[in-house]
């Protein structure tokens, strides 16, 4: 008697883990993430006076990041999941702007890199790499178990990722913009060069970071799809739910100079009915 009441409460306890549906917002680390570094090149040559050069620090490391998290049980042998995470790393990078003063003497004017993210939570910052992916995934639950679902399972990924500064890239961003905005510097103009001291490079400096931005904000996300696997376990009080997924991914495309890590986690709360 005492084994079928027994029996019967752990049935009552493992229905209250059970929801139709939940919505839940999550802190989502991504670990082993590398952009690799650029040692100091040129990008543009001023003829006489030196050259623009650019240069990147290198990331490594875990990407911090948030999602969100939206899920169905369906049947008792599956339950589905949807689930969308961005994560973000920040990396330095320098333009170097040559510079003559009146004297003749040559120095670099050396301006850190700022990318004006107007609408995003960065706002002006130092450049991003940024990875987003859209997860479709199929569960198998143990629900034998009182107030917590462990679950295994796997599917589909939509990776989108942005874009890193590199040789390319700034290279054509100088041969589109350099010539209008480094005027004052040519050679070509000796009255201008007689003008070409720290404050005015360092002027020019500024209005290349700004046009920059302008550019940046031209290029578009790499977008592909590949897949993940992942192990997590679910738990709920009434209509609270805690939930911890760890995730494997594969498959994917990424800037050559990124080598995006595999693994993530997923640690987050919701609402379940």
């Amino acid at each position: 008697m005492k084994l079928k009441v027994f029996i019967a409460a752990a049935a009552m306890l493992a229905s209250q883990s059970f929801a139709i549906i939940g919505l839940g917002a999550h802190y989502a680390p991504n670990f082993g993430t590398k952009l690799s570094a650029m040692e100091r090149t040129s990008i543009y040559d001023l003829q006489g006076v030196g050259s623009v050069d650019f240069s990147r620090e290198a990331v490594s490391g875990t990407m911090h990041g948030l999602g969100f998290k939206l899920w169905v049980d369906l049947l008792p042998i599956i339950d589905i999941e949807a689930t969308v995470n961005l994560q973000f790393a920040s990396y330095d990078a320098t333009l170097y702007i040559p510079s003559i003063d009146a004297n003749g003497d040559k120095s670099y004017v050396e301006q850190p890199i700022e990318l004006d993210l107007a609408g995003t939570p960065f706002g002006k910052a130092t450049p991003k790499y940024v990875a987003m992916n859209g997860d479709l995934s199929i569960t198998y639950p143990i629900t034998w178990l009182p107030i917590i679902r462990p679950y295994i399972g796997g599917g589909l990924t939509y990776y989108m990722n942005s874009f890193v500064l590199d040789k390319p890239f700034m290279t054509k961003f100088m041969s589109a913009t350099g010539s209008a905005l480094l005027d004052v510097l040519n050679t070509n103009d000796p009255a201008a060069v007689a003008q070409m001291d720290p404050a005015v490079a360092e002027q020019k400096a500024k209005e290349l970071s700004d046009a920059l931005t302008e550019l940046v904000k031209d290029e578009g996300l790499t977008t592909s799809i590949g897949g993940h696997a992942l192990l997590g376990v679910r738990a709920r009080l009434l209509i609270i739910a805690i939930y911890a997924n760890f995730k494997y991914y594969f498959g994917g495309d990424t800037s050559k100079d990124v080598d995006a890590g595999k693994m993530a986690l997923e640690l987050g709360a919701g609402f379940t009915l």
